[in-house]
């Protein structure tokens, strides 16, 4: 084996600490070359306690981490209780990347893989992923602990940080390949955004976007009142000329609001004249059948796992999604990650910071026989 994964749920942080290095010694040895450290918010006043023991009992190579609302390992998803999962893999060199803000990404060698974790007050998401150059491929979260600046911590080797960014530079060769399940489906019609600033869609099909809202909401079914009260999303196509589209082809974004003045409507993230939209709701069933979809042509040694801290069992009115579909699909239990605060991975040809996904980076990948 290549890869580990260890999960404690003990209270005390010191026993919890030393029950997932032993997990991890047990299954592939001490010195790997990167181990990614996730812990729950209940332990977050002695992260530094089990970062340093980490080191100093696992002695990986690299070491990164962050605090979580909740985590995750093999089938299981620990929700909003204390835990701390150890992922370990022999990936070889890895190199490390620390920033207070946003990370220039252009020097990136292509073949690379790119692990990022990140606090979602202070990252600038935008600026660091428009940076992610051809050829290389990024997947992380954003640290979900707190509900304030300053609340977070980060783990990059010796340091630990509560602002910014951490991220692993993975090498060739390891068999990465990412997943993004945006999870939702498209209702009413599709139409070109004909009149747009910014992040603010004015026109749709040639009518006020309000307009188009209007028309979606009057005549939703009972099947989508539901899901459009917890929150309408758009979604701008991927491909514009493909031919048909359908749940999967759209980058999807939340609707935050309209400006009845202007006949616009706000989302988050910007647009241009020219695009395919079309509203979207958020629903579980969708979900599973997109993730499963995706994960069934593939197998692979191990993965970690980054899904919004929205999925869960609140959202899908059971426990382990998530992490049981990646290991019955992937078919392997090796599978560590956390509850994030908005999922980074790539939809089309560019990378985005998405919200209710499940984002995955697989290792050993191939495809299933």
């Amino acid at each position: 084996m290549r890869y580990a994964t260890g999960l404690s749920e003990h209270s005390d942080p010191r026993v919890a600490v030393a029950e997932v290095i032993g997990q991890i010694l047990e299954r592939i040895g001490t010195s790997p070359g990167l181990a990614v450290l996730f812990v729950s918010g209940s332990h977050v006043a002695e992260v530094d306690l089990i970062a340093r023991t980490v080191r100093q009992g696992l002695e990986p190579g690299h070491l990164i981490g962050a605090t979580a609302v909740s985590v995750l390992a093999h089938r299981q998803e620990v929700e909003e209780a204390p835990a701390v999962v150890l992922w370990a893999g022999q990936t070889g060199p890895v190199d490390m990347l620390v920033s207070d803000t946003n990370q220039d990404l252009t020097s990136i060698p292509a073949g690379s893989a790119v692990l990022a974790l990140a606090d979602p007050f202070s990252f600038d998401a935008e600026t660091t992923l428009a940076s992610v150059p051809p050829q290389v491929v990024l997947v992380g979260g954003l640290a979900s602990h707190a509900r304030s600046p300053g609340g977070n911590r980060l783990i990059a080797d010796r340091e630990t940080v509560t602002g910014g960014s951490v991220m692993a530079v993975l090498p060739e060769g390891l068999g990465i390949r990412p997943i993004v399940s945006q999870g939702c489906r498209p209702i009413g019609d599709p139409f070109t955004i004909t009149d747009a600033s910014r992040n603010l869609i004015l026109g749709l099909g040639g009518q006020p976007a309000v307009q188009r809202l209007d028309d979606v909401l009057s005549s939703a079914s009972e099947t989508d009142r539901h899901p459009i009260r917890l929150g309408l999303q758009i979604g701008i196509a991927v491909e514009e000329h493909a031919a048909v589209l359908g749940t999967g082809d759209f980058l999807i974004r939340s609707v935050v609001g309209t400006d009845r003045s202007s006949g616009g409507i706000a989302i988050a993230g910007m647009v241009t004249v020219g695009e395919t939209a079309q509203f979207h709701v958020r629903d579980p069933g969708v979900a599973t059948n997109e993730l499963a979809a995706l994960l069934q042509p593939l197998r692979a040694e191990s993965a970690l796992l980054f899904t919004c801290n929205g999925r869960g069992k609140r959202f899908f009115s059971r426990p382990s999604h998530d992490a049981t579909l990646f290991c019955d699909g992937l078919d392997t239990t090796v599978v560590g990650g956390m509850f994030c605060a908005g999922e980074m991975g790539p939809v089309g040809a560019s990378h985005h910071l998405h919200g209710f996904t499940a984002c995955g980076l697989l290792f050993g990948a191939s495809s299933a026989q």
